[in-house]
């Protein structure tokens, strides 16, 4: 299968799913939609007969699936992540409805490479792997039982991309730092900051989560990146008396 457009430049992401019933069912969901990049991110059974069966009619998307050892190369050269999840967190992204975030992903695809990542069946995802995208979306489900199947939320996410897509054009493209040179930028910054003596290693108050959410939110171009990076450098050297 060969997606065409903004759809094309959507990875779905699956970290660590545990049935592989549910891999195959994602991959028919997203061909369904139009889109063809699955990820996965150390499944504990892949390939595997359960998930040809759930494919069907997918096994091109099935057999194109990328297998990752961790989150960061999953979404290698993304310029915008979105993590799928139910349950509210602390001091995670403000969360979307995932019709909002389809547009806003859309949007971003006309820039690069987007990912769309959902957790593992039982636990879902960390805070930690949350944290790591740009935005947190959910499927504004019953209350009474808020609990969608793995790849029903696949289902659910690809329609609100294909009818996003469907409904308007993608804006011109902005060069955005991808995910690699931002996790960069975290790295440098909470570096500077624990020698400035700001930021206490005993004491650190959530800091770098608050943050990254900054961070996120201003969606920020290479060159933006590679200034605020001057900057803590500049910062960083030693100050002649």
């Amino acid at each position: 299968m060969k997606a065409s457009g903004p759809l094309s430049r959507i990875r779905v992401v699956l970290s660590r799913p545990s049935h592989p019933g549910n891999i195959g069912a994602a991959a028919r969901a997203m061909k369904t939609m139009g889109i063809a990049q699955l990820v996965l991110v150390r499944p504990r059974r892949f390939p595997d007969p359960e998930a040809r069966a759930m494919a069907s009619g997918a096994l091109d998307v099935l057999q194109s699936a990328r297998v990752c050892a961790d989150l960061d190369e999953a979404l290698a050269g993304t310029v915008f992540s979105v993590a799928l999840s139910a349950r509210p967190r602390e001091l995670a992204h403000p969360p979307q409805d995932a019709r909002a975030a389809a547009c806003e992903i859309l949007q971003a695809a006309g820039a690069g490479e987007v990912g769309i990542v959902f957790g593992n069946e039982t636990v879902g995802l960390t805070n930690g792997e949350i944290m790591r995208c740009s935005r947190l979306a959910r499927i504004p489900a019953s209350e009474a039982y808020a609990s969608l199947n793995l790849a029903q939320a696949v289902q659910v996410m690809a329609y609100e991309l294909r009818m996003a897509s469907l409904a308007r054009s993608v804006p011109a493209k902005a060069d955005l730092a991808p995910h690699e040179d931002l996790e960069q930028l975290y790295a440098h910054l909470e570096r500077s900051l624990y020698a400035s003596g700001f930021l206490h290693p005993r004491h650190p108050r959530k800091l770098m989560e608050r943050m990254r959410r900054l961070i996120a939110r201003a969606k920020l171009e290479k060159v933006e990146v590679n200034i605020l990076r001057g900057m803590l450098a500049a910062w960083d050297r030693p100050k002649s008396k």
